[in-house]
């Protein structure tokens, strides 16, 4: 790793190598409450990201508090962009995450310049703001008080039960700005959730975190993404998990297949391969072109889940209420999946509440380019 800067005495820090706004390494450590994992500290240069010039995302900027995840989600796309701080994209990006120390000071100073328009601001887009080192670190607090005391709306998505902590700021800061959260829910079966997601508390305890979101009268909508192909695409898996969402007091549910980016494609790939062999040839099929699932999964998928959605009176998220639809599902929603169909596409759709989204049971086409955010 050719980081320099690595002295907490050094006076004129230089750029941490692919990320400019990152202004070099002040420590590295590790902490008993989290063994296996180092913790780089190190000073932001700037706490806004810009979303590029003509992108389709709803928002305009994002924060990420952290880089890399100890979620250690094995399928998770943001898994390339650790190769930018000459890490690996596998272990590294589960162990080595780096901490942005000064961000809310860096905020606030962005969010007071007079050039700032109070455009949406999205939290969850590449890492989790509320993994493990945010119980430590405590930066969401201020990154949620600077936000709201600008007039800047916001939204945030997270798998991590740590955001029951700010729900009271959050009440408080829905009262100046408007705030949409959500939660991702990829796996039902705790098996496959402990395989797949060894750092992501409980399928379990992320209900009891939509429902304590909503007993606090936040909207909150849930992305069950990605569906896995071959793993989690069945109905018995949708309907388990669709109910459990439902009655947890959910405002809007996504569906999202899986999509495997550079890095991800490898690691995930690399389990596959360990664990469930029988899918391999299966996934080559589908994702020999690229990252993303044909539109004829998209579409198999979409009647799939839509009169699920419709029983437990879900829409997609829209605006933030469950709405029921006397929309049939139409046929299919119990036929097999095309022969190359399998999930594949993990476009963007965000918290209800906060921005517009495609409409009941629908599953989004593929959104190419650097500009595709989600959490993993």
């Amino acid at each position: 790793m050719r980081w320099d800067a690595q002295r907490l005495d050094f006076d004129e820090p230089s750029t941490l190598p692919g990320l400019p706004d990152v202004r070099g390494l002040l420590r590295s450590v590790q902490v008993p409450e989290f063994p296996g994992l180092t913790l780089h500290e190190v000073r932001c240069k700037s706490a806004l990201n810009a979303v590029p010039a003509g992108s389709v995302m709803p928002f305009g900027h994002t924060i990420n508090p952290y880089r890399g995840c100890s979620h250690a989600c094995v399928y998770c796309f943001a898994r390339g962009t650790h190769e930018w701080l000459e890490l690996d994209s596998g272990s590294d990006f589960d162990r080595q995450i780096v901490v942005k120390t000064n961000l809310v000071e860096v905020l606030r100073r962005e969010l007071a310049r007079p050039s700032w328009k109070r455009e949406h601001v999205a939290l969850g887009t590449n890492t989790d703001p509320y993994q493990r080192a945010e119980g430590r670190y405590r930066l969401m607090p201020g990154v949620i008080g600077a936000l709201a005391r600008s007039g800047t709306p916001f939204s945030i998505l997270t798998k991590g039960t740590l955001a029951r902590r700010d729900l009271p700021l959050l009440t408080a800061a829905a009262r100046d700005v408007p705030i949409g959260m959500g939660v991702s829910l990829a796996i039902w079966d705790d098996d496959l959730h402990t395989a797949l997601e060894p750092g992501v508390p409980t399928p379990r305890a992320r209900l009891e975190l939509i429902r304590a979101i909503t007993d606090a009268g936040l909207p909150c909508g849930v992305f069950l993404a990605p569906v896995l192909p071959g793993l989690t695409d069945s109905l018995s898996h949708l309907e388990a998990a669709i109910g459990a969402i439902a009655a947890a007091g959910a405002t809007g549910v996504t569906v999202l297949p899986l999509h495997l980016r550079p890095g991800a494609r490898e690691w995930f790939t690399a389990w596959l391969v360990r664990e469930h062999p029988s899918l391999v040839a299966r996934y080559k099929a589908l994702y020999g072109r690229g990252a993303y699932v044909p539109a004829e999964y998209r579409g198999w998928l979409a009647r799939r889940v839509a009169p699920i959605l419709a029983r437990h009176g879900l829409d997609r998220q829209s605006g933030g209420s469950a709405r029921g639809r006397g929309t049939s599902g139409g046929a299919g929603a119990g036929e097999h999946p095309p022969a190359t169909g399998l999930p594949g596409d993990e476009s963007v759709d965000f918290p209800a509440g906060s921005l517009p989204t495609a409409g009941p049971g629908r599953v989004p086409g593929p959104t190419r380019g650097p500009e595709q955010l989600a959490l993993c």
